[in-house]
C-alpha cells in the first residue's frame, strides 16, 4: 500500500520540476565565449574581404584592357558612324546618312561585299576540305607524325604575314614560279595577279594553302573516333567512302562546325594577302577589293572616319548574322555525342 501511494507523489514532482525547467530563463553564455563567436565570424569576413580584393586585383589589368581598348572604342566608333568625321575635322551629327549612302550611292562598296562574299564562299569549304584531308592522311600512323604535323602547320603561322603575300604575288606573276611549271606542260600561263579574272583565285589559294590550324584540330578529332567502329564496319562490309561518310564524317560533325565558323569569321576579316597581293588598291579592276580592304581605304587614304567606321558595323552585322545563321542550322546537320 505505501508504494502505491508513492507512486503518484513521485509522478506529481516529476511534472512540477518538468514546468519548473520549461518556465526557467535559458542559460546565459558566458562573456568570454560570445567573445571567441564575435572574433571568429569578423576574422572570417575580414579574410573573405581580403580574397575578393586579390581577385579584383589580378582582374583589373584585363578590366582595363577591356573598358579602355574594347568597350571604350567600340562605343566611340558607333558614335562616329553616326557623323561626318574627316579625322582632322570635329565630327559632324549625321545620324544614319553613312548608312543610306553605303546601300544606295556607293556601287564599289556593293562590289566589295560581292568580292568578299566570293572569297569566304569559295576559301572556306576548300580550306576546311584540304584540311580534313590532310588530316585523314596523317592519322594513319605514320612515323614522324609531329615532324609532319609541325610542317603542314608551318603555313598557318606564315600565311598572314606580309613577306608570305609578297612571295605569293612573285609565285603568280607573269615570269613566276607557277607559269615556269606550267611551261614543262607547254601551256603559257597568264599574269595572274594582273588579270581580273583569276586575281581572286590566287588569294583563294593562297587562303587554302593556310590549312594548318583547322587540320590540326581535324586531326585531335579523329584520334578520339573509336577503331571498334571501323572494325565493326569492316566486318559488315563497308568500304572506305562508306566509313568515312557513315562514321568519320557524323562524329566530326561538331569540329567541322567549330572550324567553319573559326575560318568563316577570319575570311570576312581577310586584310593583309589583299592589300600586299593587289598593291592596296584592290585592283586589277577591283577584283581583289576585299571588304575590309574597302574599310581601309575610306578610313585611312580618304579620311572619312565616320563613313569607315559605319563600315565597320555593318561588317561585324554581317559576321553576327552569318554566325546566328550557322548556329540555327547547326541542329539539322551536327551530331554531339549526348544527344
Amino acid at each position: 500500500m505505501s508504494q502505491v501511494g508513492v507512486g503518484p507523489q513521485k509522478g506529481l514532482a516529476a511534472q512540477g520540476t518538468e514546468r519548473a525547467h520549461a518556465d526557467a530563463p535559458a542559460p546565459i553564455a558566458e562573456p568570454h565565449l560570445q567573445k571567441r563567436a564575435g572574433t571568429g565570424s569578423r576574422t572570417s569576413s575580414r579574410r573573405a574581404r581580403n580574397e575578393n580584393l586579390a581577385a579584383y586585383v589580378f582582374l583589373l589589368p584585363w578590366l582595363i584592357g577591356f573598358f579602355l581598348l574594347t568597350l571604350g572604342p567600340m562605343v566611340a566608333s558607333f558614335y562616329l558612324s553616326l557623323t561626318d568625321f574627316e579625322l582632322f575635322t570635329p565630327p559632324e551629327w549625321l545620324g544614319l546618312d553613312n548608312y543610306r549612302r553605303l546601300f544606295t550611292a556607293d556601287r564599289r562598296y556593293i562590289h566589295a561585299l560581292q568580292v568578299t562574299f566570293s572569297y569566304v564562299f569559295l576559301s572556306v569549304p576548300l580550306k576546311l576540305a584540304f584540311a580534313l584531308l590532310i588530316a585523314i592522311l596523317l592519322n594513319r600512323g605514320l612515323r614522324g607524325l609531329g615532324f609532319y604535323r609541325s610542317i603542314y602547320y608551318l603555313p598557318s603561322l606564315l600565311g598572314g604575314s606580309v613577306a608570305v603575300a609578297i612571295m605569293w604575288r612573285q609565285v603568280f606573276s607573269k615570269e613566276g614560279l607557277f607559269n615556269q611549271i606550267l611551261s614543262h606542260f607547254g601551256i603559257v600561263g597568264p599574269s595572274w595577279i594582273s588579270n581580273p579574272d583569276y586575281a581572286l583565285y590566287t588569294l583563294v589559294a593562297l587562303a587554302v594553302w593556310q590549312f594548318g590550324a583547322p587540320m590540326v584540330i581535324f586531326l585531335a578529332g579523329l584520334k578520339q573516333i573509336p577503331q571498334d567502329l571501323y572494325d565493326a564496319a569492316s566486318v559488315d562490309g563497308a568500304g572506305a567512302v562508306s566509313k568515312f561518310f557513315r562514321i568519320t564524317v557524323p562524329l566530326l560533325t561538331p569540329i567541322i562546325f567549330f572550324n567553319f565558323l573559326m575560318q568563316m569569321i577570319g575570311s570576312y576579316q581577310a586584310f593583309t594577302s589583299a592589300y600586299v597581293v593587289s598593291g592596296g588598291n584592290g585592283g586589277p579592276a577591283d577584283s581583289t577589293l576585299f571588304y575590309t580592304l574597302y574599310l581601309y581605304e575610306q578610313g585611312f587614304t580618304n579620311f572619312e572616319m565616320g563613313y569607315a567606321s559605319a563600315m565597320a558595323w555593318v561588317l561585324l552585322a554581317i559576321i553576327g548574322v552569318s554566325t546566328a545563321i550557322a548556329f540555327s542550322s547547326s541542329k539539322y546537320w551536327v551530331h554531339y555525342a549526348d544527344a
